[in-house]
């Protein structure tokens, strides 16, 4: 892969995680450029950047950090050599990062190639599947309407949890204990889904009470490096939000 230096960064994200890559990003000496809808024009990831402009209408509070097209022209009108996603919005985006791609702009994170394997959990679940990994029970179809969501839920039986395909960080996710919860949480995902990742898909698995949530983090680079970073116990939890993130297990 040809390597590429850049000297002019964005971060499309908003609050603490955009002033962490902002700070990180100053620290290396490059500068930097923020995106704020009218709703965060006093906020602080705001002026932390060198750079900083609007994004959507005044009537749009949240919904511009997920309009791609919008993000890729500022970026290109101001001379952005490469994006920082933060976590949550685009950051888990196939779309967003293959648009980075065809762009020629740099996306700070995986491959578009990468993340359709890995970051959608239904064809992460997939691969896993192909390569003899052990899953918990999970839906096998398209969840497209409640009737697909019934049905699979009774086939893998209750209790189950509503999960959304993108994403992270306990979006969209809903524990359920029989079909009248299934038809709430079923709309209620899909629309927490949307709004937090601009993906609406969801999956069902199992539920599993009292599971110990253990997670190894890997790291690479473009020049073949990989590294992990040794274990976490993410156990500790409250309304499906990890409390302890780093420990080992």
């Amino acid at each position: 892969m040809e390597k590429r230096r850049f000297s002019k960064l964005m971060v499309a994200n908003r609050g603490e995680i955009a002033i962490r890559v902002l700070r990180a990003a100053s620290e290396l000496g490059l500068r930097t450029v923020a995106v704020y809808t009218f709703e965060d024009r006093y906020s602080l990831h705001r002026y932390k950047a060198d750079e900083a402009y609007q994004i959507g209408s005044a009537d749009e509070p949240l919904k511009p950090y997920l309009n791609i097209d919008e993000i890729i022209r500022v970026a290109k009108e101001h001379g952005v050599e490469a994006i920082h996603p933060g976590y949550g919005f685009l950051s888990e985006n196939v779309a967003f990062a293959r648009r980075c791609e065809e762009e020629g702009i740099i996306f700070v994170g995986p491959s578009s190639e990468t993340m359709a394997r890995l970051g959608d959990k239904v064809e992460a679940k997939k691969l896993a599947r192909e390569i003899g990994v052990p899953l918990i029970e999970d839906s096998q179809i398209d969840l497209n309407t409640i009737e697909d969501a019934l049905s699979e839920a009774n086939r893998i039986g209750f209790p189950i949890m509503v999960k959304a395909a993108s994403g992270g960080g306990g979006r969209g996710m809903r524990v359920v204990q029989n079909e009248e919860e299934l038809r709430k949480a079923f709309i209620e995902a899909r629309r927490e889904a949307k709004t937090a990742f601009g993906d609406e898909t969801i999956f069902l698995e199992k539920y599993i009470a009292n599971p110990k949530h253990i997670e190894i983090q890997i790291l690479g680079d473009s020049e073949g490096n990989l590294i992990h970073l040794y274990e976490r116990d993410c156990s500790v939890q409250r309304r499906v939000q990890k409390v302890v993130e780093i420990a080992p297990s």
